[in-house]
């Protein structure tokens, strides 16, 4: 099988009304980005403006970069640090009190490598409440990560991270739990 880049390119990835929101997005994201650092509430309004779910008191930073703020749903406390990327072409859902740390990477698209026309997919992620994912952690398309659970740095995730589960490494394996059951 040889790849079909024509037929990619040709794919119709995106409906005329989500083509017009990213353009509107590629102007309104400078107003989260030259917002001076403690404006936090300013980007929860922004990202609401754009259709995000933000809930209480996010904490959102002037160096994040969201790709569509529509696929975008964050709970209360929650905080996304400098430099995080969040690749949501599809939907990314952060739980209540999650700390995304500087540098980390969401990616929720990706294509299906076994058709020549390398079709674009939008897999949800999920990050469920008080997760951690730590310094330049990577959470790939698809992945769940549990209530409580912590993906350590630089951590590469590509399945499923159960509920108070610590991972680390490169591919992610679990390392230990969060809260020892001798400890709760």
């Amino acid at each position: 099988m040889r790849l079909d880049v024509t037929a990619n390119r040709q794919a119709r990835k995106y409906s005329a009304g989500e083509m017009w929101r990213r353009v509107a997005w590629s102007l309104g994201g400078w107003l989260m980005r030259l917002s001076p650092r403690p404006c936090f509430g300013w980007r929860r309004w922004v990202l609401r403006g754009f259709g995000a779910r933000v809930g209480r008191e996010v904490r959102v930073y002037p160096s994040t970069r969201i790709y569509f703020p529509w696929n975008l749903r964050v709970g209360d406390w929650s905080a996304i640090g400098e430099d995080v990327l969040v690749y949501n072409l599809g939907v990314v859902e952060i739980g209540q009190r999650v700390t995304i740390s500087h540098g980390a990477h969401l990616c929720a698209g990706t294509h299906d490598y076994r058709r020549a026309d390398l079709p674009l997919l939008k897999p949800r992620i999920q990050v469920g409440d008080e997760a951690w994912i730590c310094a330049d952690a990577f959470v790939g398309p698809g992945v769940v990560v549990g209530p409580g659970a912590i993906v350590g740095a630089r951590g590469v995730v590509m399945k499923d991270v159960p509920g108070e589960t610590i991972v680390a490494g490169n591919p992610a394996v679990g390392i230990g739990r969060r809260f020892p059951a001798d400890r709760r």
